[in-house]
Protein backbone atom coordinates (compact mmCIF):
# COMPACT_ATOMS: atom_id res chain seq x y z
CA UNK A 1 0.00 0.00 0.00
CA UNK A 2 1.22 3.67 -0.67
CA UNK A 3 1.42 5.91 1.95
CA UNK A 4 2.34 10.00 1.64
CA UNK A 5 4.07 12.31 3.64
CA UNK A 6 4.48 16.19 2.31
CA UNK A 7 6.61 18.18 4.47
CA UNK A 8 6.07 21.70 3.15
CA UNK A 9 8.90 24.20 2.25
CA UNK A 10 10.97 22.24 3.01
CA UNK A 11 13.23 22.59 -0.29
CA UNK A 12 16.22 20.02 -0.80
CA UNK A 13 18.71 19.61 -3.82
CA UNK A 14 17.86 16.65 -6.06
CA UNK A 15 21.34 15.13 -5.41
CA UNK A 16 20.76 14.83 -1.52
CA UNK A 17 17.46 13.40 -1.93
CA UNK A 18 18.62 10.58 -4.04
CA UNK A 19 20.96 9.72 -1.44
CA UNK A 20 18.49 10.24 1.19
CA UNK A 21 16.00 7.72 -0.82
CA UNK A 22 18.94 5.37 -0.91
CA UNK A 23 19.00 5.40 2.83
CA UNK A 24 15.54 5.08 3.02
CA UNK A 25 15.14 2.25 0.87
CA UNK A 26 16.95 0.28 3.32
CA UNK A 27 14.29 0.79 6.40
CA UNK A 28 12.61 -2.61 7.61
CA UNK A 29 9.64 -3.42 5.99
CA UNK A 30 9.95 -0.63 3.35
CA UNK A 31 8.95 -2.37 -0.22
CA UNK A 32 9.47 0.83 -1.97
CA UNK A 33 10.41 4.67 -1.27
CA UNK A 34 10.86 8.09 -3.70
CA UNK A 35 11.33 11.71 -1.94
CA UNK A 36 11.87 13.94 -4.26
CA UNK A 37 10.56 17.88 -4.33
CA UNK A 38 6.81 18.43 -5.60
CA UNK A 39 7.71 19.30 -9.19
CA UNK A 40 5.70 18.98 -12.23
CA UNK A 41 8.52 16.58 -13.88
CA UNK A 42 8.75 15.27 -10.40
CA UNK A 43 5.22 13.97 -10.17
CA UNK A 44 5.23 12.92 -13.40
CA UNK A 45 8.49 10.65 -12.19
CA UNK A 46 6.07 9.14 -9.20
CA UNK A 47 3.43 8.92 -12.20
CA UNK A 48 5.88 6.46 -13.87
CA UNK A 49 7.11 4.55 -11.04
CA UNK A 50 4.05 3.30 -9.72
CA UNK A 51 4.37 5.53 -6.74
CA UNK A 52 1.80 8.27 -7.32
CA UNK A 53 -1.05 9.27 -4.99
CA UNK A 54 -4.13 11.69 -5.16
CA UNK A 55 -2.35 13.58 -1.93
CA UNK A 56 0.70 14.74 -4.21
CA UNK A 57 -1.29 16.79 -6.47
CA UNK A 58 -1.49 19.43 -4.11
CA UNK A 59 1.94 19.31 -3.41
CA UNK A 60 4.24 22.62 -4.85
CA UNK A 61 7.71 22.39 -6.15
CA UNK A 62 9.10 24.09 -2.84
CA UNK A 63 7.19 20.85 -0.91
CA UNK A 64 9.75 17.45 0.11
CA UNK A 65 7.11 14.55 -0.87
CA UNK A 66 8.13 11.02 0.71
CA UNK A 67 5.74 8.16 -0.81
CA UNK A 68 6.34 4.93 1.30
CA UNK A 69 5.23 1.32 -0.15
CA UNK A 70 5.00 -0.69 2.28
CA UNK A 71 2.67 -3.72 4.52
CA UNK A 72 2.80 -2.11 7.25
CA UNK A 73 1.47 1.20 8.35
CA UNK A 74 3.74 1.98 11.10
CA UNK A 75 6.83 1.79 8.32
CA UNK A 76 6.05 5.08 7.58
CA UNK A 77 6.66 6.48 10.95
CA UNK A 78 10.10 5.36 11.07
CA UNK A 79 10.64 6.78 7.36
CA UNK A 80 9.78 9.84 8.65
CA UNK A 81 11.92 9.90 11.81
CA UNK A 82 14.66 8.72 9.90
CA UNK A 83 13.83 11.60 7.07
CA UNK A 84 14.28 14.23 10.14
CA UNK A 85 17.29 12.78 11.46
CA UNK A 86 19.06 12.76 7.69
CA UNK A 87 17.87 16.46 7.82
CA UNK A 88 18.63 17.66 10.91
CA UNK A 89 22.35 16.17 10.12
CA UNK A 90 23.23 17.55 7.03
CA UNK A 91 21.97 21.03 8.54
CA UNK A 92 24.53 20.36 11.95
CA UNK A 93 27.75 19.43 9.03
CA UNK A 94 26.75 22.57 7.58
CA UNK A 95 26.75 24.68 10.24
CA UNK A 96 30.00 23.24 11.36
CA UNK A 97 31.44 23.38 7.76
CA UNK A 98 34.35 26.61 7.51
CA UNK A 99 32.31 27.08 3.93
CA UNK A 100 30.44 30.64 3.95
CA UNK A 101 26.67 29.84 3.15
CA UNK A 102 24.76 32.81 1.32
CA UNK A 103 21.25 32.58 0.21
CA UNK A 104 21.50 35.51 -2.89
CA UNK A 105 23.58 36.08 -5.82
CA UNK A 106 23.92 39.77 -4.14
CA UNK A 107 25.30 37.98 -1.00
CA UNK A 108 28.00 35.54 -3.14
CA UNK A 109 28.97 38.13 -5.01
CA UNK A 110 29.61 39.98 -1.89
CA UNK A 111 31.61 37.47 -0.03
CA UNK A 112 33.74 36.19 -3.31
CA UNK A 113 33.71 39.51 -5.53
CA UNK A 114 36.34 37.61 -7.43
CA UNK A 115 34.93 34.79 -8.29
CA UNK A 116 35.38 33.60 -11.86
CA UNK A 117 32.99 29.90 -12.18
CA UNK A 118 29.72 28.65 -11.06
CA UNK A 119 28.97 25.57 -10.57
CA UNK A 120 25.18 24.81 -10.98
CA UNK A 121 24.09 21.37 -9.69
CA UNK A 122 20.12 22.21 -8.79
CA UNK A 123 17.14 20.78 -11.16
CA UNK A 124 17.79 21.40 -14.82
CA UNK A 125 14.10 23.08 -14.92
CA UNK A 126 16.05 26.00 -12.74
CA UNK A 127 19.20 25.88 -14.14
CA UNK A 128 19.25 27.47 -17.35
CA UNK A 129 17.77 31.04 -15.29
CA UNK A 130 20.58 30.50 -12.63
CA UNK A 131 23.12 29.92 -15.43
CA UNK A 132 21.90 33.36 -17.28
CA UNK A 133 22.56 34.78 -13.84
CA UNK A 134 26.02 33.62 -13.44
CA UNK A 135 26.54 35.15 -17.20
CA UNK A 136 25.31 38.39 -16.37
CA UNK A 137 27.93 38.58 -13.50
CA UNK A 138 30.86 37.81 -15.90
CA UNK A 139 31.52 34.23 -14.42
CA UNK A 140 32.39 31.21 -16.40
CA UNK A 141 29.52 28.28 -15.82
CA UNK A 142 30.30 24.64 -15.14
CA UNK A 143 26.59 22.78 -15.43
CA UNK A 144 26.27 19.59 -13.73
CA UNK A 145 22.75 20.03 -13.89
CA UNK A 146 21.43 17.38 -16.45
CA UNK A 147 17.34 17.75 -18.26
CA UNK A 148 18.43 21.13 -19.17
CA UNK A 149 16.19 21.90 -23.21
CA UNK A 150 18.29 21.52 -25.93
CA UNK A 151 17.44 25.39 -26.80
CA UNK A 152 18.47 26.89 -23.81
CA UNK A 153 21.99 24.94 -23.66
CA UNK A 154 22.41 26.76 -27.21
CA UNK A 155 21.64 29.83 -26.17
CA UNK A 156 23.76 29.44 -23.04
CA UNK A 157 26.73 27.90 -25.12
CA UNK A 158 26.31 30.70 -27.78
CA UNK A 159 25.84 33.55 -25.23
CA UNK A 160 29.25 32.63 -23.18
CA UNK A 161 31.02 32.35 -26.69
CA UNK A 162 30.31 35.88 -27.25
CA UNK A 163 30.82 37.31 -23.81
CA UNK A 164 34.38 35.47 -23.86
CA UNK A 165 33.43 33.24 -21.09
CA UNK A 166 32.51 28.83 -21.43
CA UNK A 167 29.29 27.17 -20.57
CA UNK A 168 30.51 23.38 -19.36
CA UNK A 169 27.38 21.45 -19.66
CA UNK A 170 24.24 20.37 -18.77
CA UNK A 171 25.02 17.04 -17.55
CA UNK A 172 28.74 17.39 -17.30
CA UNK A 173 30.16 15.29 -14.52
CA UNK A 174 33.79 16.36 -13.91
CA UNK A 175 36.20 19.02 -14.59
CA UNK A 176 39.69 19.63 -13.10
CA UNK A 177 40.27 23.25 -13.02
CA UNK A 178 44.26 23.98 -12.02
CA UNK A 179 44.08 21.19 -9.64
CA UNK A 180 40.76 21.59 -7.98
CA UNK A 181 38.46 18.51 -9.07
CA UNK A 182 34.99 20.04 -10.23
CA UNK A 183 31.43 17.60 -9.78
CA UNK A 184 32.67 13.69 -9.82
CA UNK A 185 36.57 14.12 -10.09
CA UNK A 186 39.40 12.27 -8.83
CA UNK A 187 42.59 13.32 -7.08
CA UNK A 188 45.45 13.75 -10.06
CA UNK A 189 48.44 15.40 -9.39
CA UNK A 190 49.06 18.56 -11.89
CA UNK A 191 50.83 17.82 -14.60
CA UNK A 192 51.31 18.39 -18.33
CA UNK A 193 48.65 16.46 -20.03
CA UNK A 194 45.07 18.86 -20.93
CA UNK A 195 41.51 17.10 -21.08
CA UNK A 196 38.35 17.90 -23.06
CA UNK A 197 35.48 15.05 -22.80
CA UNK A 198 31.95 15.11 -23.15
CA UNK A 199 32.26 12.02 -20.97
CA UNK A 200 32.65 12.50 -17.30
CA UNK A 201 33.39 9.08 -16.46
CA UNK A 202 35.81 8.64 -19.50
CA UNK A 203 38.19 12.11 -18.25
CA UNK A 204 37.70 10.11 -14.78
CA UNK A 205 38.91 6.72 -16.18
CA UNK A 206 42.08 8.61 -18.14
CA UNK A 207 42.76 11.31 -15.75
CA UNK A 208 43.49 8.10 -13.35
CA UNK A 209 45.29 5.94 -15.06
CA UNK A 210 47.83 9.37 -16.02
CA UNK A 211 48.35 10.02 -11.95
CA UNK A 212 48.68 6.51 -11.38
CA UNK A 213 51.04 6.12 -13.93
CA UNK A 214 53.36 8.88 -12.40
CA UNK A 215 52.43 12.12 -14.16
CA UNK A 216 49.55 14.50 -13.99
CA UNK A 217 46.79 16.72 -15.70
CA UNK A 218 46.74 20.59 -16.22
CA UNK A 219 42.97 20.84 -16.84
CA UNK A 220 40.24 18.91 -17.48
CA UNK A 221 37.33 20.86 -19.48
CA UNK A 222 34.08 19.22 -19.61
CA UNK A 223 31.89 19.55 -22.62
CA UNK A 224 28.70 17.91 -21.78
CA UNK A 225 26.95 15.05 -23.60
CA UNK A 226 25.04 17.01 -26.13
CA UNK A 227 27.83 19.29 -27.39
CA UNK A 228 28.41 17.46 -30.44
CA UNK A 229 25.29 17.26 -31.60
CA UNK A 230 24.27 18.72 -34.87
CA UNK A 231 22.22 21.47 -32.78
CA UNK A 232 25.23 22.67 -30.43
CA UNK A 233 27.65 22.32 -32.83
CA UNK A 234 30.98 21.73 -30.82
CA UNK A 235 30.82 24.85 -28.89
CA UNK A 236 32.50 24.04 -25.80
CA UNK A 237 34.72 21.31 -27.21
CA UNK A 238 35.98 24.03 -29.30
CA UNK A 239 36.91 26.98 -26.93
CA UNK A 240 38.13 24.06 -24.57
CA UNK A 241 40.78 22.77 -27.14
CA UNK A 242 41.80 26.22 -27.94
CA UNK A 243 42.17 27.18 -24.02
CA UNK A 244 44.46 24.10 -23.52
CA UNK A 245 46.51 25.17 -27.12
CA UNK A 246 47.35 28.24 -25.29
CA UNK A 247 48.00 27.31 -21.71
CA UNK A 248 51.74 27.26 -20.96
CA UNK A 249 51.04 24.23 -18.45
CA UNK A 250 50.00 22.06 -21.29
CA UNK A 251 52.02 20.02 -23.61
CA UNK A 252 49.58 17.46 -24.70
CA UNK A 253 45.93 17.95 -25.61
CA UNK A 254 43.96 14.76 -25.08
CA UNK A 255 40.43 14.72 -26.68
CA UNK A 256 37.53 11.88 -25.12
CA UNK A 257 34.11 11.65 -26.82
CA UNK A 258 31.55 9.57 -27.59
CA UNK A 259 30.73 9.20 -31.56
CA UNK A 260 29.39 12.50 -32.60
CA UNK A 261 27.27 13.85 -35.79
CA UNK A 262 29.50 13.39 -38.53
CA UNK A 263 29.42 16.72 -39.65
CA UNK A 264 30.32 17.61 -36.35
CA UNK A 265 33.26 15.27 -36.09
CA UNK A 266 34.83 16.68 -39.43
CA UNK A 267 34.79 20.35 -37.79
CA UNK A 268 36.27 19.06 -34.83
CA UNK A 269 39.09 17.51 -36.84
CA UNK A 270 39.80 20.51 -38.29
CA UNK A 271 40.04 22.51 -35.27
CA UNK A 272 42.80 19.62 -34.14
CA UNK A 273 44.94 20.85 -37.15
CA UNK A 274 44.90 24.23 -36.39
CA UNK A 275 46.56 23.70 -32.64
CA UNK A 276 50.37 23.27 -32.24
CA UNK A 277 50.46 20.73 -29.56
CA UNK A 278 49.96 16.99 -29.75
CA UNK A 279 46.55 15.90 -29.83
CA UNK A 280 45.30 12.36 -28.50
CA UNK A 281 41.83 11.92 -29.57
CA UNK A 282 39.38 9.07 -28.92
CA UNK A 283 35.56 9.13 -30.67
CA UNK A 284 33.97 6.06 -28.02
CA UNK A 285 32.84 3.31 -30.82
CA UNK A 286 34.35 4.60 -33.46
CA UNK A 287 37.31 2.45 -35.09
CA UNK A 288 40.42 4.99 -34.97
CA UNK A 289 41.72 6.32 -38.24
CA UNK A 290 45.34 6.45 -39.21
CA UNK A 291 47.66 9.53 -37.29
CA UNK A 292 48.10 12.71 -39.33
CA UNK A 293 50.14 15.12 -38.42
CA UNK A 294 49.82 16.09 -34.77
CA UNK A 295 46.32 14.22 -34.38
CA UNK A 296 46.83 10.21 -32.74
CA UNK A 297 43.82 8.38 -32.55
CA UNK A 298 42.94 5.55 -30.13
CA UNK A 299 40.60 2.81 -29.37
CA UNK A 300 40.31 2.38 -25.45
CA UNK A 301 40.37 5.01 -22.77
CA UNK A 302 43.50 3.19 -21.51
CA UNK A 303 45.04 3.39 -25.03
CA UNK A 304 44.49 7.16 -24.73
CA UNK A 305 45.92 7.81 -21.54
CA UNK A 306 49.16 5.71 -22.33
CA UNK A 307 49.79 7.71 -25.89
CA UNK A 308 48.51 10.84 -23.87
CA UNK A 309 51.85 9.47 -21.44
CA UNK A 310 54.31 8.53 -24.18
CA UNK A 311 53.37 12.43 -25.77
CA UNK A 312 53.50 14.40 -22.81
CA UNK A 313 57.30 12.80 -22.10
CA UNK A 314 58.65 13.71 -25.48
CA UNK A 315 57.04 16.54 -26.11
CA UNK A 316 57.58 18.62 -22.92
CA UNK A 317 59.12 21.61 -24.93
CA UNK A 318 55.50 22.58 -26.09
CA UNK A 319 54.54 24.93 -23.00
CA UNK A 320 58.26 26.71 -23.65
CA UNK A 321 57.15 30.78 -23.33
CA UNK A 322 59.14 32.08 -25.84
CA UNK A 323 58.22 35.26 -25.55
CA UNK A 324 59.20 35.65 -21.90
CA UNK A 325 62.54 34.27 -22.81
CA UNK A 326 64.90 37.69 -22.94
CA UNK A 327 67.84 36.63 -24.80
CA UNK A 328 65.40 35.06 -27.22
CA UNK A 329 63.95 38.01 -27.77
CA UNK A 330 67.67 40.11 -28.44
CA UNK A 331 68.44 37.53 -30.60
CA UNK A 332 65.15 38.22 -32.36
CA UNK A 333 65.75 41.34 -33.42
CA UNK A 334 69.20 40.27 -34.84
CA UNK A 335 68.44 38.81 -38.15
CA UNK A 336 71.44 37.08 -38.58
CA UNK A 337 71.19 34.90 -35.16
CA UNK A 338 68.95 31.55 -37.12
CA UNK A 339 71.13 28.84 -36.82
CA UNK A 340 71.67 25.75 -34.56
CA UNK A 341 75.28 24.44 -33.38
CA UNK A 342 75.10 20.67 -31.94
CA UNK A 343 78.45 19.22 -30.67
CA UNK A 344 78.49 16.00 -29.37
CA UNK A 345 80.46 13.72 -27.56
CA UNK A 346 77.83 10.74 -28.34
CA UNK A 347 77.39 9.70 -32.00
CA UNK A 348 74.14 8.14 -31.56
CA UNK A 349 72.99 11.19 -30.05
CA UNK A 350 74.47 13.58 -32.94
CA UNK A 351 72.54 11.29 -35.34
CA UNK A 352 69.38 11.67 -33.45
CA UNK A 353 69.70 15.26 -33.29
CA UNK A 354 70.62 15.64 -36.99
CA UNK A 355 67.75 13.73 -38.15
CA UNK A 356 65.17 15.71 -36.23
CA UNK A 357 66.43 19.05 -36.85
CA UNK A 358 66.44 17.97 -40.76
CA UNK A 359 62.95 16.47 -40.48
CA UNK A 360 61.64 19.56 -38.49
CA UNK A 361 63.28 22.24 -40.62
CA UNK A 362 62.64 20.48 -43.80
CA UNK A 363 66.06 20.69 -44.95
CA UNK A 364 67.54 18.86 -48.13
CA UNK A 365 70.70 17.79 -46.31
CA UNK A 366 73.47 15.27 -47.48
CA UNK A 367 73.16 11.64 -45.93
CA UNK A 368 76.91 11.75 -45.86
CA UNK A 369 78.86 12.36 -42.63
CA UNK A 370 82.55 12.88 -43.22
CA UNK A 371 84.61 13.68 -40.33
CA UNK A 372 81.66 13.36 -38.20
CA UNK A 373 79.66 15.98 -39.57
CA UNK A 374 76.15 14.65 -39.12
CA UNK A 375 74.49 18.13 -40.57
CA UNK A 376 76.08 20.61 -42.31
CA UNK A 377 73.13 23.15 -44.33
CA UNK A 378 73.67 26.54 -44.27
CA UNK A 379 74.43 27.88 -40.67
CA UNK A 380 73.46 24.88 -38.95
CA UNK A 381 75.61 22.66 -38.28
CA UNK A 382 75.70 19.11 -35.85
CA UNK A 383 79.11 17.56 -35.50
CA UNK A 384 79.49 13.80 -33.38
CA UNK A 385 83.31 15.11 -31.88
CA UNK A 386 83.82 11.27 -30.85
CA UNK A 387 84.18 10.51 -34.80
CA UNK A 388 87.45 8.75 -35.78
CA UNK A 389 88.87 12.01 -37.30
CA UNK A 390 88.45 14.34 -34.35
CA UNK A 391 90.14 11.39 -31.89
CA UNK A 392 93.70 11.23 -33.45
CA UNK A 393 95.97 12.18 -31.14
CA UNK A 394 93.59 13.18 -28.11
CA UNK A 395 91.27 11.14 -25.78
CA UNK A 396 87.37 11.24 -26.33
CA UNK A 397 85.48 14.09 -25.80
CA UNK A 398 83.73 12.45 -23.25
CA UNK A 399 86.95 12.29 -21.30
CA UNK A 400 88.97 15.26 -22.52
CA UNK A 401 86.34 18.07 -23.00
CA UNK A 402 89.15 20.59 -24.97
CA UNK A 403 87.71 20.45 -28.20
CA UNK A 404 84.32 21.13 -27.61
CA UNK A 405 84.96 23.77 -25.05
CA UNK A 406 86.94 25.44 -27.97
CA UNK A 407 83.72 24.60 -30.57
CA UNK A 408 81.60 26.09 -27.89
CA UNK A 409 83.51 29.32 -27.85
CA UNK A 410 83.50 30.01 -31.62
CA UNK A 411 79.94 29.04 -31.70
CA UNK A 412 79.47 31.88 -29.18
CA UNK A 413 81.43 34.39 -30.54
CA UNK A 414 79.87 33.54 -34.23
CA UNK A 415 77.26 36.33 -35.16
CA UNK A 416 74.98 33.74 -36.84
CA UNK A 417 74.50 31.58 -34.11
CA UNK A 418 71.04 31.35 -32.04
CA UNK A 419 71.17 28.23 -30.04
CA UNK A 420 73.96 26.07 -29.09
CA UNK A 421 73.16 22.70 -28.41
CA UNK A 422 75.26 19.69 -26.03
CA UNK A 423 74.90 16.23 -24.52
CA UNK A 424 76.65 15.28 -21.55
CA UNK A 425 76.92 11.73 -21.24
CA UNK A 426 78.02 11.11 -17.36
CA UNK A 427 78.72 7.16 -15.67
CA UNK A 428 81.56 5.17 -15.04
CA UNK A 429 85.22 6.39 -17.94
CA UNK A 430 83.26 9.52 -18.64
CA UNK A 431 84.82 13.08 -17.17
CA UNK A 432 84.21 12.95 -13.61
CA UNK A 433 82.43 16.58 -14.16
CA UNK A 434 81.58 17.51 -17.17
CA UNK A 435 78.87 19.85 -16.39
CA UNK A 436 81.30 21.87 -13.76
CA UNK A 437 83.86 22.36 -17.29
CA UNK A 438 80.77 23.69 -19.60
CA UNK A 439 78.86 25.85 -16.57
CA UNK A 440 82.03 28.55 -16.52
CA UNK A 441 82.82 28.54 -20.57
CA UNK A 442 78.45 29.35 -21.24
CA UNK A 443 78.31 31.09 -18.12
CA UNK A 444 81.05 34.18 -19.58
CA UNK A 445 80.00 33.27 -23.35
CA UNK A 446 76.89 34.58 -21.89
CA UNK A 447 78.11 37.38 -19.92
CA UNK A 448 80.45 38.20 -23.61
CA UNK A 449 77.99 38.68 -25.45
CA UNK A 450 75.81 40.81 -23.62
CA UNK A 451 78.59 43.14 -23.16
CA UNK A 452 77.87 43.48 -27.06
CA UNK A 453 74.51 43.93 -27.06
CA UNK A 454 74.00 40.40 -28.64
CA UNK A 455 72.56 36.58 -26.97
CA UNK A 456 72.48 33.21 -27.89
CA UNK A 457 70.64 30.55 -26.01
CA UNK A 458 72.41 27.10 -25.12
CA UNK A 459 69.95 23.82 -24.51
CA UNK A 460 71.65 20.68 -22.75
CA UNK A 461 70.43 17.25 -22.28
CA UNK A 462 72.39 15.01 -19.28
CA UNK A 463 72.78 10.73 -20.13
CA UNK A 464 72.89 8.72 -16.90
CA UNK A 465 71.22 8.55 -13.73
CA UNK A 466 71.44 10.02 -9.43
CA UNK A 467 73.84 6.81 -9.09
CA UNK A 468 76.12 7.51 -11.49
CA UNK A 469 79.39 8.68 -9.74
CA UNK A 470 78.84 12.32 -11.38
CA UNK A 471 75.19 12.25 -9.98
CA UNK A 472 72.67 13.18 -12.31
CA UNK A 473 71.38 15.86 -10.46
CA UNK A 474 74.31 17.81 -9.40
CA UNK A 475 74.71 18.19 -13.30
CA UNK A 476 71.51 19.06 -14.29
CA UNK A 477 71.67 22.26 -11.41
CA UNK A 478 75.34 23.14 -12.46
CA UNK A 479 74.67 23.61 -16.12
CA UNK A 480 70.67 25.74 -15.20
CA UNK A 481 73.15 28.14 -13.07
CA UNK A 482 74.86 28.66 -15.63
CA UNK A 483 71.85 29.51 -18.13
CA UNK A 484 71.61 26.50 -19.64
CA UNK A 485 68.03 24.61 -20.48
CA UNK A 486 68.21 21.60 -19.72
CA UNK A 487 65.41 19.20 -21.17
CA UNK A 488 64.64 15.67 -20.36
CA UNK A 489 66.08 13.54 -23.31
CA UNK A 490 68.43 14.63 -25.86
CA UNK A 491 65.13 14.58 -28.78
CA UNK A 492 64.04 17.13 -26.58
CA UNK A 493 66.30 19.38 -26.32
CA UNK A 494 66.50 19.24 -30.05
CA UNK A 495 63.53 19.80 -30.88
CA UNK A 496 63.44 22.73 -28.39
CA UNK A 497 66.48 24.13 -30.47
CA UNK A 498 64.07 23.48 -33.57
CA UNK A 499 61.13 25.27 -32.15
CA UNK A 500 63.01 28.42 -31.27
CA UNK A 501 64.67 28.80 -35.14
CA UNK A 502 61.11 28.43 -35.91
CA UNK A 503 59.99 30.83 -33.58
CA UNK A 504 63.11 33.37 -35.06
CA UNK A 505 61.74 33.10 -38.46
CA UNK A 506 58.83 33.71 -37.84
CA UNK A 507 56.76 30.50 -38.16
CA UNK A 508 55.53 30.34 -34.66
CA UNK A 509 53.24 33.35 -34.17
CA UNK A 510 53.33 34.66 -30.43
CA UNK A 511 49.96 34.68 -30.01
CA UNK A 512 47.51 31.88 -31.73
CA UNK A 513 43.95 32.32 -32.07
CA UNK A 514 42.25 30.01 -33.90
CA UNK A 515 38.68 31.11 -32.76
CA UNK A 516 36.06 31.18 -34.82
CA UNK A 517 34.35 34.37 -33.87
CA UNK A 518 36.50 37.57 -32.03
CA UNK A 519 36.16 36.91 -28.36
CA UNK A 520 35.78 40.44 -26.49
CA UNK A 521 37.85 39.43 -23.71
CA UNK A 522 38.87 35.77 -22.81
CA UNK A 523 37.45 35.16 -19.53
CA UNK A 524 38.67 31.25 -20.17
CA UNK A 525 42.43 31.58 -20.10
CA UNK A 526 42.01 34.04 -16.76
CA UNK A 527 39.94 30.82 -15.20
CA UNK A 528 42.68 28.26 -15.46
CA UNK A 529 45.67 30.15 -14.78
CA UNK A 530 44.80 30.13 -10.98
CA UNK A 531 42.97 28.01 -8.61
CA UNK A 532 38.98 28.35 -9.51
CA UNK A 533 37.00 30.73 -7.63
CA UNK A 534 33.66 29.52 -7.38
CA UNK A 535 30.37 30.20 -6.39
CA UNK A 536 28.24 26.52 -5.88
CA UNK A 537 24.71 26.95 -6.57
CA UNK A 538 23.53 22.96 -5.18
CA UNK A 539 25.40 19.98 -3.91
CA UNK A 540 27.45 21.19 -1.24
CA UNK A 541 29.96 17.93 -1.15
CA UNK A 542 31.04 19.92 -4.64
CA UNK A 543 32.09 22.75 -2.37
CA UNK A 544 33.85 20.92 0.52
CA UNK A 545 35.94 19.26 -2.65
CA UNK A 546 37.36 22.67 -4.07
CA UNK A 547 38.45 24.34 -0.59
CA UNK A 548 40.06 21.04 0.15
CA UNK A 549 42.34 21.27 -3.09
CA UNK A 550 42.78 25.02 -2.61
CA UNK A 551 39.86 26.66 -4.58
CA UNK A 552 37.89 29.52 -3.13
CA UNK A 553 34.30 29.00 -2.32
CA UNK A 554 31.09 30.00 -1.26
CA UNK A 555 27.98 27.81 -0.73
CA UNK A 556 24.90 29.70 -2.31
CA UNK A 557 22.01 27.85 -0.42
CA UNK A 558 19.69 28.13 -3.46
CA UNK A 559 15.54 27.56 -3.23
CA UNK A 560 13.65 27.95 -6.34
CA UNK A 561 12.10 31.55 -6.28
CA UNK A 562 8.09 32.08 -6.01
CA UNK A 563 7.91 28.64 -4.01
CA UNK A 564 8.96 26.97 -7.47
CA UNK A 565 5.49 28.63 -8.87
CA UNK A 566 6.84 29.35 -12.50
CA UNK A 567 4.36 32.02 -13.15
CA UNK A 568 4.95 34.07 -10.63
CA UNK A 569 8.43 33.54 -10.67
CA UNK A 570 8.76 34.56 -14.09
CA UNK A 571 6.79 37.99 -13.37
CA UNK A 572 8.79 38.43 -10.09
CA UNK A 573 12.05 38.33 -12.60
CA UNK A 574 10.47 40.93 -15.16
CA UNK A 575 9.82 43.56 -11.69
CA UNK A 576 13.46 43.54 -10.78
Amino acid sequence: MLYTVIKKNLYQDSVSLMLLTNHLSAVEGVTQVQVMMGTPANKDIFKSSGLYTEELEDANPSDLCIVVDTDDESVVENVVEETDSYLNSQAEASQQSTIQVVRTWEMAENKLSNADVALISIAGEHATAEANKALDRGLNVFMFSDNVPVEDELQLKTRAQDEGLIVMGPDCGTGILDGVPMAFANVVEKGNIGIVGASGTGIQEVSSIIGRNGSGVSQAIGTGGRDLSSEIGAITTIRGLQVLDEDPETDVITYISKPPAPEVREKVVEVFKTLSKPVVAIFMGDKPKEAHGNVHYTWTLEDTAHKALELATANNTAGYNFAADEDLQKIKDNNKQRYIKGYFCGGTLASEAAMIVEDALELDASNEHPEGMMLQYEGHEVIDLGDDAYTQGRAHPMIDPTLRVEKVEEAAADEETAVILLDNVIGYGAHEDMAGVFAPVVEKAKEQAASEGKAFVAIASVTGTAEDPQVFQDQVDKLKAAGVIVTDSNAQATKLAVEMVDYLNGEKPEAKNTAEAEVKDDKVQELISSKPRVINIGLKNFAEAIMEHGGDVVQYQWAPIAGGNKRLAKILEKLK
